[in-house]
């Protein structure tokens, strides 16, 4: 009993619960944020494999510490900086495409009320849309291939100087003979931006998802692509089948029609609310006539 209380006495009677204020809490959630978001960007990259070897090295190292490696624990203690280095060059893609969505988060656009990017009219007209998708459905019952890149908020210079400048309003025919079999300008991609054509014939970066279908050629890889490490939309016409798809976000949708295409492309468009108030309130009046 006497052991008992001077136990309580010496070790007990020094705990107290801590004070919490709600800035512990704002903290505290925080901190869970950020855990959730980076394991959840570490689950959709190559750093959820190269984790997993991590996770097997640190393993190994706690069994050569149990059992007094010496040698194998002071090489480990000596490239420990290097390799720290070379997991930041290994994954220098996905954390500069993680830096660049952080960037792109619109935050503070509904306090800021210069934002140049939100016109009335948008990124680009109904007029270009309907363009993109008249040739898109043309080229596609010829079995023509195309790939078409539409410029959001990154700019698309770096992929554009790699092809040839053409600065033409977007329009079916153009696009059309620019991916006619034979022609100068065939291969490679055109990039819109705006209502228009700015280069033709660009090369773009070819995806290494594994988790895309091996029946895929480079057009489609192209097109997976360069929406991964841009935030562009392109929509691809095989040349195989015809089919039209659309590459967004790192995501391939195949066997769009020319209304699926129309409000995909839409979606990108960023009208202001009113214009698309506007909008939908024309469509319901001519259907009523």
């Amino acid at each position: 009993m006497e052991q008992l209380n001077r136990f309580i006495s010496t070790y007990l009677s020094n705990l107290h619960m801590p004070t919490i204020y709600w800035t512990d809490i704002v903290e505290i959630f925080i901190l869970a944020f950020l855990a959730y978001h980076i394991l959840l960007w570490i689950k959709n990259t190559r750093a959820w494999a190269l984790l997993k070897g991590v996770i097997m090295i640190a393993v190994f190292i706690l069994i050569a510490a149990f059992f007094r490696m010496n040698t194998i624990l002071w090489i480990v203690t000596n490239v420990f900086n290097v390799a720290a280095i070379a997991i930041v060059v290994m994954l220098q893609p996905e954390l500069r495409k993680a830096m660049e969505e952080l960037g792109q988060k619109n935050f503070f656009s509904a306090m800021l009320p210069f934002d140049s990017d939100k016109s009335e009219g948008g990124r680009f007209s109904d007029r270009t849309i309907n363009e993109i998708v008249k040739a898109s459905v043309e080229m596609s019952k010829v079995k023509t291939g195309a790939l078409i890149v539409i410029e959001k908020e990154q700019p698309l210079s770096e992929y554009e100087r790699t092809g040839i400048d053409v600065d033409g309003i977007v329009s079916s025919q153009l696009l059309i003979n620019i991916f006619e079999h034979n022609t100068p300008l065939h291969d490679g991609a055109v990039i819109v931006r705006g209502n228009r054509i700015v280069s033709a014939t660009c090369y773009l970066p070819l995806s290494d998802n594994m988790s895309l279908s091996k029946e895929l050629g480079t057009r489609h890889r192209a097109g997976v692509g360069i929406s991964e490490v841009t935030d562009s939309l392109t929509v691809i016409v095989s040349e195989e089948n015809g089919k039209i798809s659309v590459a967004y976000n790192g995501q391939l949708e195949r066997g769009m029609d020319a209304e699926r295409l129309k409000v995909r492309l839409s979606e990108i468009q960023n009208k202001s609310v009113e214009e698309k108030k506007r909008k939908l309130w024309k469509g319901r009046a001519k259907n009523e006539e």
